[in-house]
């Protein structure tokens, strides 16, 4: 699969990167973590630049989340089991997301795997657009742009940054989280004094 992503993207450039990252959202089982790092890499030694990866990855992942919101609308859990999904990972992505609501999305666009299923509770809540457009562009915005850039400062070695974050990527989600949970009652805090 790696070298049929690195063909793809090497002959459509930005076209190639956007279907891939649509796809990826769609199908998870083709990794973001290869097809962006890859992205970086071809802004080093070809005329794609990293602010046309990224706005082609993020115009990507936001049609197949799109996608994806659309089918938790209109299918139940058995009908998205055809698509590839767990029955197990579809439902622990909606029962977070019921516990966090417009966080989940934000968060868990910079989550592998999860990136993609957390657009299916969402369109299954009819959590409004108007709120889940912004938070997927900028939580996609995010990974796409870290992993870009990643993959254009490993150069050659792309593929080695590629492996690496896939492994600390859930060591930064849990520091990221543990952020979160520590910062969220400082903020809420200052907030309230601030009302006083």
């Amino acid at each position: 699969m790696e070298e049929w992503i690195i063909q793809s993207m090497g002959e459509w450039g930005m076209i190639g990167i956007f279907l891939l990252m649509a796809a990826e959202n769609v199908f998870p089982p083709i990794p973001s973590e290869i097809v962006l790092t890859c992205a970086g890499f071809l802004t080093t030694c070809s005329k794609l630049t990293k602010p046309q990866a990224i706005i082609s990855a993020t115009l990507g992942s936001l049609l197949g989340a799109v996608i994806l919101y659309g089918l938790g609308r209109i299918l139940p859990v058995e009908k998205l089991q055809k698509f590839g999904f767990k029955r197990e990972e579809i439902e622990s992505a909606t029962a977070w997301f019921n516990k966090k609501g417009k966080i989940a999305v934000l968060l868990c666009r910079c989550v592998p795997v999860v990136r993609s299923l957390i657009s299916v509770p969402a369109g299954a809540a009819r959590m409004p657009m108007s709120s889940f457009l912004p938070l997927t562009v900028l939580g996609t915005l995010a990974w796409d742009a870290v992993l870009i850039l990643m993959g254009a400062a490993a150069g050659a070695s792309w593929q080695a940054a590629a492996g690496k974050f896939h492994y600390d990527s859930a060591f930064l989600l849990l520091v990221a989280f543990s952020l979160l949970v520590t910062g969220l009652p400082f903020y809420y805090l200052h907030k309230k004094r601030k009302k006083q």
